[in-house]
């Protein structure tokens, strides 16, 4: 007997970083649920600058890095979610400059619903991904839980000079991101059953490829702050760094590196949830934009590139780098002072848009 194969976006409500809590709501959290507690000197990174993961200092001049990342089905593939959902997870290690050690599965699995073998497939991709980032997947934790999750706790280790953050750019730098956008938008398509069959493998071989090209960035000191791009998109990724920074952005629409056929999906009105999200937190900090181009800048990633601030010494050697390793290598804008009462992003669109 032939069976339907498993569609595993049809069993969550969400997909991929598309799932997180809008940044408006996350900011309500966080500083609602404050409370007075002693700082420890040895946290180089926490909370405070809603960084990529938290760092600790190890008294030797290296520190550990700490991440987790989890979340529901963006593709149909058990395999394939396990794949980039580990992808994803282990990115955050590679965006402060440091190296995965070993990391630790988390999996919700609605056991009434889908069967366990459907599972294992999940948590092999996971342990592929591990795989190709040179560390063991050394164990974790499931639950019974309504609707498929999946993700990791990572740890990693980078040395005190190498380590970059996402609030410490500086004035005159020029940006780079290394993957393309529009990830948010296919896969709306695909759970809408709309995406064509030549576009069925785009978005998943973005979240799949490994940011691994972020370690060997940690060690340039003309890279002064990196980030990856995920579930705010770039508009609130970005707008960290700028905040963060006390920078303004100034963005070239027509040098964003944006997945091929996404305008296609754009006019067919497959605009991820979360990119109205993304715009109510944070479009007012952004100068005004189309409807096409908002679509993209807020796009929620997932496994998304690298948002990388460089100064200007240092821009032909990172192009040379991230072209030798084959990246997207040209600037998408620069950085300057900020002034008060302005827009922290201001999305330039003189230039034709093309996708």
């Amino acid at each position: 007997m032939k069976t339907d194969p498993i569609r595993l976006t049809q069993y969550s409500h969400g997909s991929g970083c598309g799932c997180k809590i809008s940044p408006a709501l996350l900011d309500q959290i966080l500083i609602s649920g404050l409370s007075p507690i002693a700082t420890d000197q040895k946290l180089m990174v926490g909370n405070e600058s809603r960084d990529d993961a938290a760092v600790y200092d190890l008294d030797d001049g290296t520190a550990v890095i700490s991440t987790t990342d989890f979340f529901m089905p963006i593709v149909d593939d058990p395999f394939t979610f396990g794949r980039i959902a580990a992808t994803n997870a282990i990115s955050d290690i590679y965006a402060m400059g440091g190296t995965p050690l070993m990391a630790i599965a988390i999996l919700g699995w609605p056991i009434d619903k889908l069967e366990a073998s459907v599972a294992a497939q999940v948590i092999d991709g996971g342990r592929t991904a591990c795989r190709e980032a040179g560390i063991p997947l050394a164990g974790g934790h499931s639950i019974d839980a309504p609707e498929p999750i999946f993700g990791l706790a990572v740890t990693g280790r980078v040395d005190h000079k190498h380590l970059k953050r996402n609030d410490t750019a500086h004035d005159g730098d020029t940006l780079f991101l290394t993957k393309p956008l529009g990830v948010g938008i296919l896969s709306t398509a695909q759970k809408s059953g709309v995406l064509a069959h030549e576009d069925q493998h785009r978005a998943s071989e973005q979240m799949c490829r490994m940011n691994r090209i972020g370690e060997l960035l940690g060690r340039l000191e003309t890279v002064t702050a990196i980030t990856d791009v995920t579930g705010f998109g770039l508009g609130g990724h970005l707008l960290e760094l700028c905040r963060g920074s006390d920078l303004k952005a100034d963005i070239q629409f027509d040098r964003l590196p944006i997945i091929e056929s996404v305008s296609t999906y754009l006019e067919l009105g497959q605009i991820p949830g979360g990119t109205h999200r993304n715009f109510a937190s944070y479009g007012s900090f952004i100068s005004p934009m189309s409807d096409h181009v908002r679509a993209l800048v807020c796009d929620p990633q997932t496994s998304g590139g690298l948002l990388i601030a460089v100064r200007a010494e240092g821009v032909n050697e990172v192009q040379a780098l991230l072209a030798e390793h084959y990246w997207y290598a040209e600037p998408i804008g620069t950085l300057s002072k900020h002034i008060a009462d302005t827009p922290w992003i201001q999305v330039h669109t003189e230039i034709a848009v093309h996708a």
